[in-house]
């Protein structure tokens, strides 16, 4: 038997209400996000609103990124990458949740509160 002291098995359901005290306290106090801030090699590049529907070409020809934002929620849908590890990432909405492409040196990350005095940035 894998569990064989009564200790054992009351540490084991202590940890599991724990975590799922945990989980249920970070999915309850997660907030919805107001716009994406997309930085290209750490400076920012632009700043977008979830709630307004578009799409965005980060980069140039040769180095691309295509964010579509539709619906309230933000997605990479095509990349330049070799992998393609960002448009898997699906689409985020919550604030704190980001989708990285490391070869293209592209985050974007949603963010909360109040927006910065630009309503878009565009290079």
């Amino acid at each position: 038997m894998l569990i064989k002291r009564k200790s054992d098995l009351i540490l084991v359901i202590a940890l599991v209400l724990l975590a799922a005290l945990l989980w249920l306290v970070l999915r309850l106090t997660r907030s919805e996000g107001a716009y994406v801030r997309v930085t290209v090699d750490g400076e920012i590049y632009g700043e977008y609103k979830l709630s307004e529907d578009t799409e965005i070409r980060i980069g140039d020809d040769n180095s691309f990124n295509l964010l579509l934002i539709n619906d309230g929620e933000a997605s990479v849908t095509e990349a330049s990458c070799p992998d393609k590890l960002c448009v898997h990432q699906g689409k985020i909405h919550y604030d704190g949740q980001s989708v990285v492409c490391l070869p293209n040196k592209v985050v974007v990350e949603v963010v909360d509160g109040e927006q910065s005095e630009y309503d878009a940035v565009a290079r």
